[in-house]
């Protein structure tokens, strides 16, 4: 039974790594998309931002269970939490930077297009750049792993 504590308190743990990881990703999220994300996504329900957050959020899920994966090998807790911690903050970095060239090669502000919501359908423009994401976190989570 103690075991089961004790692998229950580490799942915890990683859980908070990867909460902490998820809300800096956020915030990255939202340094780079025009208007506050939580009221763009919450309040004007805006689909071009729920997709782009749904993908950045996957993408960062990908990114820790990776990491978490290959900090298994490594010498204690600690370490573990310290190196799915700095994996996951990198692998945000990466997908912000990604998303910052590809606006800058893309016609229009890369963030103001995504965001640009006609009818009921997202700007095609939110899926690439949810896809991105998503093939960022495979990225990363191979060179973690």
């Amino acid at each position: 039974m103690a075991e089961i504590f004790e692998s229950a308190g580490i799942a915890l743990l990683y859980g908070l790594v990867g909460f902490v990881v998820m809300a800096v990703g956020f915030v990255a999220l939202d340094l780079v998309t025009p208007g506050k994300l939580f009221h763009v996504v919450w309040t004007e329900r805006n689909r071009g931002a729920a997709v782009l957050l749904a993908g950045q959020t996957v993408a960062i899920g990908l990114v820790i269970e990776q990491s978490i994966r290959a900090s298994e090998s490594e010498l204690g807790l600690g370490q573990g939490l310290a190196s799915t911690l700095l994996y996951g903050l990198a692998g945000v970095v990466v997908m912000t930077l990604i998303s910052l060239v590809v606006g800058l090669m893309t016609p229009g502000r890369m963030g103001a297009v995504v965001l640009d919501d006609s009818g009921d359908r997202p700007h095609p423009a939110a899926w690439v750049q949810a896809a991105m994401y998503l093939g960022t976190a495979f990225m990363v989570g191979a060179a973690v792993s």
